[in-house]
C-alpha cells in the first residue's frame, strides 16, 4: 500500500463541544465553522436546544449558526448525552451555576462511566445532585448560587478541569485547580482568555478568576489531532508515499503522540502553520518508517491519551518492546480501553500484557490476523482498521460504525487513502 495526496481531519471535536457550549452562553448568534458533525458532537447539540439555544443543523461544509440566550432555561425532559462523556461533564458544570434541575442521561456505555469525579467538587461549590446510578448516569443536577473552589484533582483530566472552570464562568466565582500527573488539554483555557478571563498558573495551580464576558463569536475549528493521528499512522505503516493532512490543530497539550512517534522513528513533519482563535495550526506530513520500541512516562499520559489505542498498534510493529506507564484511567473510558487493546492485540496474533496499570507490548512480524471486540469504542476500531491496512492482514472489526463517534466517514477516508485518491 503507498499514501499520496491531501486530506482534512475532522474538526477538532474538543472545539467543537466547547464553542457550542459558550456560543450557547452567549447572548446573540455565534458562526462555528468546520464544526465536528460526529454523533458526539450532536449530543451536544441536541441537549444546547433543550436548554434553550437556537442551533442550526450539523452537516458538513456548513458554517453553524447559533444564537445564545444568555443562560440556559430548564429543559421538558431528560438530557441525553448519548455516548459523550465531554457534553455530560462539561454540561453538568455549565447547570451547576444555572437555577434549575435537569436530569442527564446516555447510552449504555456512558451510563457507566464515573461521574462523581466532577459532581462532588460541584457540589463543594454548592450544586446539588441526585444519584439513580450509582456512580455514573441517569444523575440529577439542581444548580444555583456557586461557592469559590480550591480543588486537587484526583487525576489529569480536560473533562474535569473544564467542569469546574465553566462552573466558575456561570456562578462568578473563583476557581483553583490542581492537576496531579501534568496539565491535561487546555482548550477552555485558551477560549476563555479570549473572552477577557483570567486563567494563569502558580505553583501547578490553575487559576481561574471572573471578570469576563462571553459574547457572540465567529471561529473556524481546526482538524482534530486525534483523528489526524489515524491517518498518521496508516501513512508509517505503508509501503510508500507521502500524506498531507492540512489543517490540523497542534496544541501543545495535545500532539503528544508526535514526540512518542518520533523517538520510535517515525517520520512526521508540519508545514504551513496558522493560528485560529489562540490555536496553532498547521499540515501534518506524515511517511512510512521502521518504528522502534520506546517507554511512555505517567507524566507524558495526560497529553496523549487519546491516541494510546494508536500507539499501542504501532509498537505492536516496531522493533522490541513499548511500555505505556500508569495508564490505569483507560478503564474508565468508553470502554475498558486498556483490557481491550492488550486482549485485542493478542487476537490478532500480537504481544500484550497488562501488568497493574501499565501495558507492555513487544513487536511482532507475522501479519495480524484475527477477530476485534471494539465493545462500541471508536478509538479501538479505528485504531485496528489502521492495522488492518498491513499487506497480508486479516482483521475482522465487529462494529466499525461506531467510529463516527469521532471520525464520520472514517472507513471511506481510509479506502480513499490506500488507493492513493485522497485530496
Amino acid at each position: 500500500m503507498r499514501v499520496a495526496g491531501t486530506v482534512r481531519a475532522p474538526g477538532d471535536k474538543s472545539i467543537t463541544h466547547r464553542a457550542l457550549m459558550l456560543a450557547a452562553l452567549g447572548r446573540g448568534v455565534s458562526h462555528v465553522g468546520g464544526a465536528l458533525t460526529s454523533l458526539d458532537a450532536r449530543s451536544s447539540a441536541r441537549v444546547l436546544r433543550q436548554l434553550g439555544a437556537e442551533i442550526s443543523p450539523l452537516r458538513d461544509g456548513t458554517v453553524l449558526t447559533v444564537t445564545g440566550r444568555g443562560r440556559f432555561r430548564a429543559p421538558q425532559r431528560t438530557l441525553d448525552c448519548g455516548n459523550s462523556g465531554t457534553t455530560t461533564r462539561l454540561l453538568l458544570g455549565l447547570l451547576a451555576g444555572h437555577r434549575l434541575r435537569a436530569t442527564l442521561t446516555g447510552d449504555a456505555s456512558l451510563r457507566r462511566r464515573p461521574m462523581r469525579r466532577v459532581t462532588q467538587p460541584l457540589a463543594q461549590m454548592g450544586a446539588r445532585f441526585e444519584e439513580r446510578g450509582g456512580d455514573g448516569l441517569p444523575l440529577t443536577v439542581r444548580g444555583g448560587r456557586l461557592r469559590p473552589l480550591r480543588h486537587a484533582m484526583p487525576v489529569s483530566s480536560a473533562q474535569i478541569k473544564s467542569a469546574l472552570l465553566l462552573a466558575g464562568v456561570v456562578g462568578e466565582v473563583a476557581v483553583d485547580l490542581l492537576e496531579p500527573k501534568g496539565r491535561s488539554r487546555d482548550h477552555t483555557e485558551r477560549m476563555l482568555q479570549a473572552f477577557g478571563y483570567q486563567v494563569g498558573e502558580r505553583d501547578g495551580w490553575i487559576e481561574f478568576r471572573p471578570g469576563g464576558r462571553i459574547e457572540p463569536f465567529d471561529i473556524q475549528v481546526p482538524g482534530d489531532p486525534s483523528s489526524a493521528a489515524f491517518l498518521v499512522g496508516t501513512s508509517i505503516l505503508a509501503e510508500g508515499g507521502e500524506l498531507r493532512i492540512a489543517g490540523v490543530g497542534l496544541n501543545p497539550t495535545r500532539i503528544g503522540y508526535l514526540a512518542v512517534l518520533q523517538r520510535m522513528g517515525a517520520r512526521v513533519s508540519t508545514d504551513a502553520a496558522d493560528s485560529s482563535f489562540g490555536e496553532p495550526v498547521a499540515d501534518l506530513i506524515a511517511r512510512p518508517a521502521s518504528l522502534r520500541g520506546t517507554e511512555v512516562t505517567a507524566g507524558e499520559i495526560p497529553g496523549l491519551i487519546d491516541e494510546i489505542p494508536l500507539l499501542a498498534v504501532l509498537a505492536s510493529r516496531g522493533s522490541g518492546e513499548t511500555i505505556f506507564r500508569d495508564v490505569g484511567e483507560l478503564r474508565v473510558k468508553e470502554s475498558d480501553r486498556l483490557s481491550l487493546i492488550a486482549t485485542n492485540l493478542r487476537a490478532v496474533g500480537g504481544k500484550a500484557e497488562v501488568r497493574g496499570d501499565d501495558l507492555h507490548i513487544e513487536g511482532v512480524g507475522l501479519p495480524p490476523r484475527g477477530r476485534v471486540r471494539t465493545a462500541a469504542d471508536h478509538r479501538i476500531a479505528m485504531a485496528f482498521a489502521v492495522l488492518g491496512t498491513l499487506p497480508g492482514a486479516r482483521i475482522a472489526i465487529d462494529d466499525m460504525a461506531c467510529a463516527a463517534v469521532s471520525f464520520p466517514g472514517f472507513p471511506e477516508t481510509l479506502r480513499r487513502i490506500r488507493a492513493g485518491r485522497s485530496r
